[in-house]
């Protein structure tokens, strides 16, 4: 017969096992960090198409500072994820492996543009969006700092792809005004 005493003694070596124990990660900041690693990984994915299809130079250093950094953003998240005992994804979620899929279709003349536009203003407004809520938000003190950390990175290549996309559109328009003469 168990006493009181070795019973609870039992349930504290168990809670840890259970993943309930100081480092266990709330529902919100789990979400966050495998999307936050999802993301990453189209950017990084949708870079790495942009390295072989862009036919503009500023499109492909943009698209390898975005390899570069989000690797290493990836690799921030994924320690912490460990430390924390969640296992994250490993590759990019179902829709976003479907705008690969058409990120990898798109015609010389369209992809400089549609490349800076979807994985370049359009995935950094979202996670832009997600890291400031999470830093503010976040109820793992680790989780808070790593968001607040990440966040002017994210910010700086939003507005560096929204420079991109408008000159990408007129240079897009101009080749389809061309084309059409």
């Amino acid at each position: 017969m168990l006493t009181r005493k070795t019973a609870l003694a039992l349930i504290a070596l168990a809670v840890p096992v259970m993943g309930f124990g100081a480092d266990a990660l709330s529902h919100s900041d789990s979400s966050f960090l495998k999307d936050a690693e999802e993301a990453g990984l189209y950017e990084i994915e949708g870079s790495k198409i942009a390295l072989q299809k862009a036919s503009d130079a500023q499109v492909k250093a943009f698209a390898q500072q975005m390899i570069d950094d989000h690797t290493k953003a990836n690799q921030e998240v994924e320690a912490l994820a460990s430390q924390k005992g969640l296992k994250l994804p490993t590759s990019p979620s179902v829709a976003q492996k479907a705008k690969l899929k058409t990120l990898e279709h798109w015609t010389q003349s369209g992809f400089d543009h549609h490349y800076a536009d979807g994985v370049g203003v359009s995935a950094h407004k979202d996670a832009v969006k997600a890291f400031t809520k999470a830093s503010t938000d976040a109820k793992d003190a680790d989780v808070k700092a790593l968001a607040s950390k990440t966040l002017p990175t994210l910010q700086h290549h939003l507005e560096m792809a929204q420079q991109l996309s408008d000159a990408t559109k007129k240079s897009s328009s101009s080749a389809a005004s061309a084309a059409s003469r």
